[in-house]
């Protein structure tokens, strides 16, 4: 078995545990898979985290508090080489089950939510030690009807799984696919960062890799394009008009792609650095501040063309930089909702 192949094996007893999530078990599929000084860096609020244990009861424990039928579900596993010399396996799907007792504040439902994640595990020697992932949480304070930021410009839902159903990617390893998707992904990023520096909306040539019915599926709070106007109304535009300046501090940040087949990902914490500045973005007032982000993102080829981006962003983190505190902001507009102390907006578990 290639080394690619044998990586998604090591994680499917981890997915498996957290299909059927009870403690012991993934507790004991972490520590399996993880090196013994493995570095957890989750989204904010969580931040990084070294070893199993510590990393479980900052992050799984909470959750699976608030979601005691908690389930995941993954609908893409892919894996590969980055260029670098580094091998990740990225992992993306969604934790749902019924929302029971309040979680980072967020008002319980009593029904069942579902939060997407975008979760990529470095190997080294059959053990897993880094793993980066994004967890949309703000997906999960609009289901409580709890968001306390703007309204999103493109569409808020349930963002599906890859069309053709093949997510999860066999065996064995193909480098050449790999390299062909994830070459066609760093050409076409290429291509976005000319505009506006070098020229109008022609100089990306987006249906030289784009499909015209492609799906851009954006973190919650910016929300899903469809199809090349979509993508530019819904995100691109509204993103360069409040930070023209992205794209060029690529010195400063660091990135890795990796393909599989049809599928290539990107990791990186962070990839991004900008000023919102001039229009403002996500509702946020221009300040002169740089903020970095983190992004990771999954594609899908379909026939030469990219046909489906699924896309976290880190946005509460962003906020955290632009000096927002969104959970503040979330308490004080759920103060007077049945489970909170109305006297310090915190929620009663």
């Amino acid at each position: 078995m290639d080394r690619h192949t044998h990586h998604k094996a090591l994680i499917a007893p981890l997915r498996a545990a957290m299909y059927d999530f009870e403690e012991g078990t993934v507790r004991k599929a972490l520590s399996d898979v993880c090196a013994s000084d493995v570095l957890f860096r989750l989204c904010h609020p969580f931040g990084d985290t070294t070893g199993t244990d510590a990393f479980y009861d900052k992050a799984y424990a909470p959750l699976f508090k608030a979601i005691p039928d908690l389930e995941r579900r993954d609908t893409i596993v892919m894996a590969g080489p980055t260029p670098e010399g580094n091998d990740w396996v990225g992992c993306g799907g969604y934790y749902t089950g019924s929302f029971e007792t309040p979680w980072l504040d967020i008002p319980a439902t009593g029904h069942q939510v579902a939060m997407r994640f975008h979760e990529f595990y470095r190997f080294v020697d059959g053990k897993v030690v880094e793993f980066q992932a994004l967890w949309d949480i703000p997906e999960v304070m609009m289901q409580a009807k709890a968001w306390p930021m703007a309204p999103s410009l493109g569409r808020e839902w349930h963002v599906p799984g890859p069309a053709t159903e093949d997510g999860i990617v066999p065996g064995p390893y193909d480098d050449e696919a790999g390299r062909r998707t994830c070459q066609h992904i760093i050409d076409m990023l290429e291509h976005l960062k000319k505009h506006p520096s070098q020229g109008g909306p022609e100089v990306m040539e987006m249906p030289r890799f784009w499909h015209p019915r492609m799906s851009w599926y954006g973190p919650s709070g910016i929300g899903t394009g469809r199809g090349i106007k979509g993508f530019r109304n819904w995100h691109q535009i509204p993103f360069l008009n409040g930070m023209p300046d992205r794209g060029q501090y690529v010195d400063e940040i660091e990135y890795h792609f990796f393909g599989d087949r049809d599928y290539a990902a990107v990791t990186g914490w962070p990839n991004m650095i900008q000023t919102v500045s001039h229009d403002g973005w996500m509702g946020i007032a221009p300040s002169g501040r740089k903020i970095t982000m983190r992004s990771l993102d999954f594609w899908r080829v379909e026939n030469g063309l990219i046909r489906e981006n699924w896309v976290l962003v880190d946005l509460l983190d962003a906020y955290e930089q632009l000096g927002v505190d969104v959970f503040h902001r979330l308490r004080e507009f759920n103060k007077a909702r049945c489970g909170f102390d109305p006297e310090t907006g915190v929620a009663l578990s």
